[in-house]
């Protein structure tokens, strides 16, 4: 049986790598031992980026949602807990959009959530 050589998925593999690379400062975009670790690190810190951009989403549209229901004169959990019970299944995405576009829309379903409490 022939020999197989490496040297094609080897070069493959390493051209890849510094594909990713490209860009880097330095020695971080042209040698193949310090664009691989540059490229794992960047890829760990957009792996848990991913993550940390829904958890900040997520406190944004509380903190608009909170902000817009004071000016209401009601506070976020309280309101929340008003369109629990209305059943208004509206999320905190579009809440805290119809909280900028739309106050007046927004104060009518402050008021929906105040006469399911009362």
């Amino acid at each position: 049986m022939a020999r197989v050589k490496g040297a094609m998925m080897t070069r493959k593999r390493r051209n890849k790598t510094l594909s990713l690379a490209k860009g880097y400062w330095g020695s971080k975009s042209k040698h193949f031992k310090m664009a691989k670790q540059a490229v794992m690190k960047s890829g760990n810190y957009a792996y848990i980026g991913r993550k940390q951009k829904k958890r900040e989403f997520r406190q944004l549209w509380i903190a608009r949602i909170s902000a817009a229901a004071k000016m209401n004169g009601i506070n976020y959990s309280t309101l929340m807990n008003g369109l629990k019970k209305a059943g208004v299944t509206l999320n905190r995405k579009m809440l805290s959009e119809i909280a900028i576009s739309d106050p007046a829309g927004f104060t009518a379903i402050v008021e929906k959530a105040k006469a399911a409490l009362n």
